[in-house]
Protein backbone atom coordinates (compact mmCIF):
# COMPACT_ATOMS: atom_id res chain seq x y z
CA UNK A 1 0.00 0.00 0.00
CA UNK A 2 1.95 3.28 -1.18
CA UNK A 3 1.91 5.94 1.55
CA UNK A 4 -0.27 9.35 0.73
CA UNK A 5 1.95 12.28 -0.66
CA UNK A 6 1.22 15.53 1.72
CA UNK A 7 2.00 19.35 -0.22
CA UNK A 8 3.78 20.99 2.43
CA UNK A 9 4.27 24.79 1.86
CA UNK A 10 7.48 26.62 2.76
CA UNK A 11 7.34 30.15 3.42
CA UNK A 12 9.81 32.46 2.50
CA UNK A 13 9.99 36.22 2.51
CA UNK A 14 13.20 37.57 2.61
CA UNK A 15 16.92 36.40 1.66
CA UNK A 16 17.86 34.97 4.63
CA UNK A 17 14.56 32.64 5.11
CA UNK A 18 16.01 31.34 1.87
CA UNK A 19 19.20 29.81 3.49
CA UNK A 20 16.74 28.20 5.83
CA UNK A 21 14.70 27.01 3.40
CA UNK A 22 17.40 25.12 1.18
CA UNK A 23 18.36 22.55 2.86
CA UNK A 24 14.94 21.67 3.78
CA UNK A 25 14.41 21.12 0.31
CA UNK A 26 17.33 19.43 -0.09
CA UNK A 27 16.58 17.00 2.43
CA UNK A 28 12.79 16.90 1.56
CA UNK A 29 14.51 15.97 -1.92
CA UNK A 30 15.59 12.39 -0.81
CA UNK A 31 12.02 10.82 0.22
CA UNK A 32 8.92 10.32 -1.73
CA UNK A 33 6.44 10.96 1.40
CA UNK A 34 6.49 14.76 1.15
CA UNK A 35 6.14 17.19 -1.99
CA UNK A 36 7.53 20.47 -0.97
CA UNK A 37 5.81 23.65 -2.64
CA UNK A 38 7.99 26.67 -2.09
CA UNK A 39 6.23 30.21 -1.72
CA UNK A 40 8.46 33.67 -2.19
CA UNK A 41 6.01 36.24 -0.69
CA UNK A 42 8.31 38.36 -2.48
CA UNK A 43 8.82 40.92 0.73
CA UNK A 44 12.27 41.92 0.38
CA UNK A 45 13.22 40.95 -3.64
CA UNK A 46 16.66 42.13 -5.51
CA UNK A 47 15.56 41.42 -9.21
CA UNK A 48 19.68 41.68 -10.06
CA UNK A 49 20.63 39.05 -6.82
CA UNK A 50 17.60 36.80 -7.41
CA UNK A 51 18.58 34.43 -10.08
CA UNK A 52 22.07 34.34 -8.14
CA UNK A 53 20.78 33.74 -5.02
CA UNK A 54 19.11 30.74 -6.27
CA UNK A 55 21.60 29.01 -8.57
CA UNK A 56 24.76 29.77 -5.52
CA UNK A 57 22.19 27.74 -2.25
CA UNK A 58 20.68 25.05 -5.51
CA UNK A 59 17.07 25.45 -5.27
CA UNK A 60 14.92 25.73 -7.96
CA UNK A 61 12.72 29.24 -8.74
CA UNK A 62 9.67 29.70 -5.98
CA UNK A 63 6.31 27.92 -7.25
CA UNK A 64 4.57 31.35 -6.54
CA UNK A 65 6.31 34.45 -6.32
CA UNK A 66 3.15 36.81 -4.23
CA UNK A 67 5.31 39.67 -5.54
CA UNK A 68 3.81 41.99 -1.96
CA UNK A 69 6.79 44.74 -2.28
CA UNK A 70 8.11 46.71 0.45
CA UNK A 71 5.42 48.86 2.40
CA UNK A 72 4.51 49.62 6.13
CA UNK A 73 4.02 46.81 8.03
CA UNK A 74 0.30 46.72 8.11
CA UNK A 75 0.13 47.13 4.97
CA UNK A 76 2.72 44.32 3.79
CA UNK A 77 1.12 41.86 6.25
CA UNK A 78 -2.07 42.86 4.77
CA UNK A 79 -1.00 42.36 1.55
CA UNK A 80 0.49 38.79 1.90
CA UNK A 81 -2.19 37.34 4.01
CA UNK A 82 -4.72 38.19 0.69
CA UNK A 83 -2.80 36.80 -1.63
CA UNK A 84 -1.82 33.79 0.80
CA UNK A 85 -5.13 32.49 1.13
CA UNK A 86 -5.67 32.14 -2.37
CA UNK A 87 -2.65 30.01 -3.14
CA UNK A 88 -3.65 27.97 0.21
CA UNK A 89 -7.23 27.39 -1.13
CA UNK A 90 -5.94 26.55 -4.69
CA UNK A 91 -2.92 23.96 -3.32
CA UNK A 92 -4.72 22.72 -0.12
CA UNK A 93 -1.35 21.83 1.73
CA UNK A 94 -1.09 19.49 4.32
CA UNK A 95 1.04 21.69 6.14
CA UNK A 96 2.20 25.71 6.26
CA UNK A 97 5.60 25.67 7.71
CA UNK A 98 6.88 29.24 8.14
CA UNK A 99 10.96 30.15 9.11
CA UNK A 100 12.37 33.16 10.92
CA UNK A 101 10.58 36.74 12.17
CA UNK A 102 9.83 38.63 9.37
CA UNK A 103 6.34 39.70 8.10
CA UNK A 104 5.97 36.96 6.12
CA UNK A 105 6.28 34.51 9.00
CA UNK A 106 3.72 35.50 11.06
CA UNK A 107 0.79 36.69 8.00
CA UNK A 108 1.03 33.30 6.45
CA UNK A 109 1.07 31.81 9.99
CA UNK A 110 -2.19 33.90 10.83
CA UNK A 111 -3.80 33.06 7.54
CA UNK A 112 -3.21 28.97 7.61
CA UNK A 113 -4.40 28.93 11.38
CA UNK A 114 -7.33 30.12 10.39
CA UNK A 115 -8.16 27.97 7.16
CA UNK A 116 -7.39 24.80 9.30
CA UNK A 117 -3.81 23.79 8.55
CA UNK A 118 -1.52 22.55 10.03
CA UNK A 119 1.30 24.67 10.79
CA UNK A 120 4.46 24.78 12.08
CA UNK A 121 7.53 27.27 12.92
CA UNK A 122 11.20 26.65 12.59
CA UNK A 123 12.93 28.93 14.78
CA UNK A 124 10.71 29.34 17.06
CA UNK A 125 11.04 30.28 20.63
CA UNK A 126 13.55 32.73 20.28
CA UNK A 127 12.82 35.97 22.06
CA UNK A 128 14.69 38.69 22.79
CA UNK A 129 12.40 40.45 25.38
CA UNK A 130 12.84 43.57 23.26
CA UNK A 131 9.24 44.61 21.89
CA UNK A 132 10.01 47.57 20.22
CA UNK A 133 11.38 45.53 17.36
CA UNK A 134 9.00 44.31 15.04
CA UNK A 135 10.62 40.94 14.71
CA UNK A 136 10.12 40.09 18.42
CA UNK A 137 6.02 40.78 17.90
CA UNK A 138 6.22 38.53 14.74
CA UNK A 139 8.37 35.58 16.99
CA UNK A 140 5.27 36.06 19.76
CA UNK A 141 2.37 36.05 17.71
CA UNK A 142 3.45 33.11 15.02
CA UNK A 143 4.31 31.32 17.95
CA UNK A 144 1.30 31.76 20.30
CA UNK A 145 -0.86 30.22 17.25
CA UNK A 146 1.27 27.67 16.10
CA UNK A 147 1.01 24.03 16.15
CA UNK A 148 4.75 22.74 16.02
CA UNK A 149 7.74 24.03 16.64
CA UNK A 150 11.07 23.38 15.30
CA UNK A 151 13.90 25.14 17.72
CA UNK A 152 17.81 26.50 17.18
CA UNK A 153 18.86 26.30 21.01
CA UNK A 154 17.53 25.02 24.80
CA UNK A 155 16.74 28.58 25.77
CA UNK A 156 14.36 28.27 22.98
CA UNK A 157 12.63 25.17 24.57
CA UNK A 158 12.63 26.88 27.15
CA UNK A 159 11.09 30.26 26.58
CA UNK A 160 8.35 28.15 24.54
CA UNK A 161 7.26 25.94 27.76
CA UNK A 162 6.79 29.01 30.04
CA UNK A 163 4.78 30.35 27.30
CA UNK A 164 2.62 27.54 28.05
CA UNK A 165 3.64 25.03 24.68
CA UNK A 166 2.96 21.19 25.13
CA UNK A 167 6.55 19.79 24.99
CA UNK A 168 5.67 17.22 22.81
CA UNK A 169 4.99 19.77 20.24
CA UNK A 170 8.26 21.53 20.41
CA UNK A 171 11.38 19.74 18.56
CA UNK A 172 15.15 20.99 19.12
CA UNK A 173 16.80 20.00 15.54
CA UNK A 174 19.85 22.43 15.57
CA UNK A 175 20.24 25.47 12.86
CA UNK A 176 19.12 25.31 9.09
CA UNK A 177 21.38 28.11 8.46
CA UNK A 178 24.67 26.02 9.87
CA UNK A 179 23.33 23.38 7.04
CA UNK A 180 23.46 25.93 4.35
CA UNK A 181 26.97 27.50 6.03
CA UNK A 182 28.07 24.06 5.95
CA UNK A 183 27.05 22.97 2.55
CA UNK A 184 28.58 25.39 0.54
CA UNK A 185 31.55 26.80 2.77
CA UNK A 186 34.28 25.34 0.35
CA UNK A 187 32.88 26.96 -2.54
CA UNK A 188 33.06 30.15 -0.79
CA UNK A 189 36.15 31.56 -1.92
CA UNK A 190 37.47 35.40 -1.97
CA UNK A 191 38.22 34.59 -5.64
CA UNK A 192 34.71 35.01 -6.02
CA UNK A 193 34.14 38.82 -5.34
CA UNK A 194 35.67 40.06 -8.04
CA UNK A 195 35.91 43.67 -7.04
CA UNK A 196 39.28 44.67 -7.82
CA UNK A 197 38.59 47.78 -6.27
CA UNK A 198 39.01 46.65 -2.60
CA UNK A 199 42.61 45.71 -1.54
CA UNK A 200 44.05 44.07 1.47
CA UNK A 201 41.75 40.83 1.31
CA UNK A 202 44.92 38.53 1.85
CA UNK A 203 45.56 40.26 5.62
CA UNK A 204 43.17 41.47 8.44
CA UNK A 205 40.17 43.33 7.82
CA UNK A 206 36.88 43.54 8.91
CA UNK A 207 33.26 42.92 7.57
CA UNK A 208 30.36 44.87 8.58
CA UNK A 209 26.36 44.52 7.58
CA UNK A 210 23.77 46.71 9.24
CA UNK A 211 20.16 47.30 8.34
CA UNK A 212 18.06 47.55 11.41
CA UNK A 213 16.23 50.68 11.92
CA UNK A 214 17.55 51.26 15.12
CA UNK A 215 21.00 52.03 13.77
CA UNK A 216 20.18 53.17 10.24
CA UNK A 217 17.33 55.06 10.60
CA UNK A 218 18.28 57.72 13.45
CA UNK A 219 20.29 60.20 11.49
CA UNK A 220 22.81 60.92 14.89
CA UNK A 221 23.44 57.07 15.64
CA UNK A 222 24.38 56.58 11.61
CA UNK A 223 26.85 59.52 12.00
CA UNK A 224 28.18 57.91 15.00
CA UNK A 225 28.33 54.58 13.16
CA UNK A 226 30.04 55.74 9.87
CA UNK A 227 32.17 57.98 12.15
CA UNK A 228 33.79 54.96 14.14
CA UNK A 229 33.89 52.80 11.28
CA UNK A 230 36.10 55.67 9.58
CA UNK A 231 38.52 55.21 12.45
CA UNK A 232 38.63 51.43 11.81
CA UNK A 233 39.77 51.98 8.32
CA UNK A 234 42.63 53.46 9.89
CA UNK A 235 43.52 50.39 10.98
CA UNK A 236 42.34 47.93 8.51
CA UNK A 237 40.17 47.74 5.44
CA UNK A 238 36.31 47.61 6.56
CA UNK A 239 33.98 46.40 3.70
CA UNK A 240 30.64 47.16 4.20
CA UNK A 241 27.79 45.34 1.85
CA UNK A 242 25.55 48.49 1.61
CA UNK A 243 21.59 48.05 1.41
CA UNK A 244 20.30 50.47 -1.17
CA UNK A 245 17.79 51.70 1.48
CA UNK A 246 21.01 52.06 3.93
CA UNK A 247 23.21 53.48 1.51
CA UNK A 248 20.23 56.58 0.98
CA UNK A 249 20.44 57.03 4.36
CA UNK A 250 24.09 57.57 4.71
CA UNK A 251 23.95 59.76 1.58
CA UNK A 252 21.04 61.72 3.45
CA UNK A 253 22.96 62.59 6.30
CA UNK A 254 25.59 63.99 4.33
CA UNK A 255 28.29 61.51 4.72
CA UNK A 256 31.18 61.42 2.65
CA UNK A 257 33.80 59.14 1.76
CA UNK A 258 37.74 59.83 1.65
CA UNK A 259 39.31 58.69 -1.71
CA UNK A 260 42.24 57.76 0.38
CA UNK A 261 40.44 55.63 3.10
CA UNK A 262 39.78 51.84 3.06
CA UNK A 263 36.21 52.40 3.93
CA UNK A 264 34.73 50.41 1.44
CA UNK A 265 30.65 50.76 0.91
CA UNK A 266 30.01 48.27 -2.00
CA UNK A 267 26.84 47.28 -3.43
CA UNK A 268 25.14 43.94 -1.86
CA UNK A 269 26.68 40.49 -2.80
CA UNK A 270 25.77 37.10 -3.26
CA UNK A 271 25.55 34.71 -0.57
CA UNK A 272 28.71 32.69 -1.47
CA UNK A 273 30.83 36.17 -2.00
CA UNK A 274 29.21 37.05 1.43
CA UNK A 275 30.12 33.87 3.09
CA UNK A 276 34.00 34.24 1.25
CA UNK A 277 34.61 37.75 3.35
CA UNK A 278 33.07 36.33 6.80
CA UNK A 279 35.05 33.17 6.87
CA UNK A 280 38.32 35.14 6.23
CA UNK A 281 37.42 38.37 8.42
CA UNK A 282 39.38 39.37 11.20
CA UNK A 283 36.41 40.86 12.79
CA UNK A 284 32.49 41.16 12.17
CA UNK A 285 30.31 44.12 12.77
CA UNK A 286 26.81 43.13 12.28
CA UNK A 287 23.09 43.67 13.98
CA UNK A 288 21.66 40.64 11.95
CA UNK A 289 20.89 37.66 13.98
CA UNK A 290 22.00 35.31 10.95
CA UNK A 291 25.47 36.15 11.38
CA UNK A 292 25.83 36.07 14.85
CA UNK A 293 25.39 32.10 14.25
CA UNK A 294 27.37 31.76 11.46
CA UNK A 295 30.29 33.84 12.83
CA UNK A 296 30.06 31.78 16.16
CA UNK A 297 30.53 28.34 14.11
CA UNK A 298 33.03 29.89 12.02
CA UNK A 299 34.81 31.17 15.24
CA UNK A 300 35.08 35.15 13.71
CA UNK A 301 35.00 37.24 16.48
CA UNK A 302 31.59 39.29 16.12
CA UNK A 303 30.60 42.41 17.85
CA UNK A 304 26.73 42.93 17.84
CA UNK A 305 25.65 46.26 17.33
CA UNK A 306 21.97 46.02 19.43
CA UNK A 307 21.55 46.41 23.32
CA UNK A 308 19.99 42.69 23.03
CA UNK A 309 19.74 39.30 20.89
CA UNK A 310 16.86 37.19 20.31
CA UNK A 311 20.05 34.47 19.70
CA UNK A 312 21.77 34.63 23.53
CA UNK A 313 23.39 31.42 22.93
CA UNK A 314 25.78 32.96 20.59
CA UNK A 315 26.86 34.85 23.74
CA UNK A 316 27.10 32.35 26.24
CA UNK A 317 28.78 29.71 24.07
CA UNK A 318 29.77 31.44 20.87
CA UNK A 319 31.93 34.49 19.81
CA UNK A 320 29.44 36.96 20.22
CA UNK A 321 29.15 40.22 21.75
CA UNK A 322 26.89 42.94 22.14
CA UNK A 323 28.17 46.48 21.66
CA UNK A 324 27.29 50.05 21.42
CA UNK A 325 28.81 52.04 18.68
CA UNK A 326 31.45 53.85 21.27
CA UNK A 327 32.74 50.09 22.25
CA UNK A 328 33.72 49.37 18.52
CA UNK A 329 37.44 51.18 18.64
CA UNK A 330 38.50 49.11 22.11
CA UNK A 331 36.52 45.75 21.03
CA UNK A 332 38.75 46.09 17.75
CA UNK A 333 41.82 46.96 19.18
CA UNK A 334 41.57 43.43 21.56
CA UNK A 335 41.27 41.35 18.89
CA UNK A 336 44.07 42.60 16.82
CA UNK A 337 46.08 42.02 20.18
CA UNK A 338 44.67 38.42 19.80
CA UNK A 339 42.07 38.92 22.85
CA UNK A 340 38.74 38.46 20.76
CA UNK A 341 35.91 36.61 21.95
CA UNK A 342 36.24 32.35 22.20
CA UNK A 343 33.74 30.31 21.85
CA UNK A 344 32.51 26.40 21.41
CA UNK A 345 29.55 25.31 18.23
CA UNK A 346 26.64 24.69 19.58
CA UNK A 347 24.72 21.70 20.05
CA UNK A 348 23.47 20.32 16.80
CA UNK A 349 24.71 23.14 14.43
CA UNK A 350 26.41 20.50 12.34
CA UNK A 351 24.87 20.31 9.52
CA UNK A 352 21.93 17.91 10.32
CA UNK A 353 19.42 20.35 11.30
CA UNK A 354 17.07 19.12 7.71
CA UNK A 355 17.45 15.94 7.93
CA UNK A 356 16.10 15.21 11.36
CA UNK A 357 13.17 18.28 10.78
CA UNK A 358 12.18 15.93 7.69
CA UNK A 359 12.51 12.87 9.70
CA UNK A 360 10.50 14.23 12.41
CA UNK A 361 7.65 15.38 9.65
CA UNK A 362 7.68 11.87 8.83
CA UNK A 363 7.49 9.81 11.88
CA UNK A 364 5.90 12.32 14.70
CA UNK A 365 4.16 14.77 13.22
CA UNK A 366 -0.13 14.32 13.88
CA UNK A 367 -1.36 15.25 10.34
Amino acid sequence: MSMEVRKIILVAGARPNFMKIAPLMHAIENQKTIEPILIHTGQHYDEQMSELFFKQLEIPEPHVNLEVGSASHAVQTARIMERFEKVCLEIGPAMVMVVGDVNSTIACTLVASKLGIVTAHYEAGLRSGDRSMPEEINRIVTDSICDYFFTTSKDANENLIKEGKQTDNIFLVGNLMIDTLMRLLQKATIEGLRNSEIEGLDDKYALVTLHRPSNVDHSEMLLSIMKALQKLAHHMPVIFPVHPRTRLRISDIGYRISEKQQLYLIDPIGYLEFLSLQKNATVVITDSGGIQEETTVLGIPCLTMRENTERPITVWEGTNKLVGVNDIEYEVEEILKGNGKKGKVPDLWDGKAAERIVSILIERIRW
